[in-house]
């Protein structure tokens, strides 16, 4: 968005609507950590269980982004690179899964993967669409537009994945799609922490 005189202004997150969708999709990924992982558990579905850490990180790393708003742009730049970091350390954690689960080869329950699936893309898509209008903004605010973005995404895969298992009767599709989501964590991390390196060159630019 633009400013007087031409200025760029870039959205820091410093409003009440904006706080406000904050603090209810954490609310709503703290709720989804607990029904996926458990969901993920009883299905035997890696796909499930990295996008239950997903929801997990994403409570955590949202929290910090609110805290941040209205802070000088280091601080918001130094919680987009936390999220980026998290985000490849959860990518890291996603691949160690799938690789037990290639080793560990059991079926998982398709009919559970499609529902608890189905129920994370409507939470998701939710939140993608309350933040569709902050999209643009520092390093912060855009962070948590792209991780609920890639969130619906990776979901609208786990349902795809189900439909795999059902119709082939192998684990496969599921443990190529937490392979995928894998490799989602770790490209989106890599934006976020180009675009938190970049915050930190402009805030040094102006101290």
């Amino acid at each position: 968005m633009s400013g007087c005189c031409h200025t760029d202004v870039i959205f820091d997150g410093a409003s009440v609507a904006y706080k406000r969708v904050l603090w209810l999709i954490i609310a709503l990924n703290a709720t989804m950590f607990v029904v996926e992982s458990s969901a993920g558990m009883l299905a035997g579905s890696a796909a499930l269980q990295a996008d239950a850490l997903d929801f997990l990180g994403d409570s955590v790393t949202y929290t910090i982004s609110l805290y941040v708003i209205g802070k000088p742009l280091n601080w918001r730049a130094s919680a987009a690179m936390i999220k980026g970091v998290s985000l490849g350390a959860f990518g890291l954690m996603v691949f160690g899964l799938t690789i037990y689960r290639i080793v560990v080869t059991g079926m998982p329950e398709p009919v559970t993967m499609g529902a608890i699936g189905g129920l994370a893309l409507a939470v998701n898509v939710l939140s993608a669409l309350l933040l569709f209008k902050f999209r643009n903004g520092d390093a912060n605010v855009r962070s948590v537009w792209l991780c609920s973005r890639n969130d619906a995404i990776g979901n609208v895969a786990v349902i795809l994945a189900a439909v795999g298992v059902a119709w082939s009767q192998s684990p496969w599709p599921d443990i190529i799609v937490a392979v995928i989501m894998a490799a989602l964590f770790m490209k989106s991390s890599v934006a976020i922490l180009r675009h938190a390196r970049e915050d930190f060159n402009r805030a040094a630019m102006v101290s």
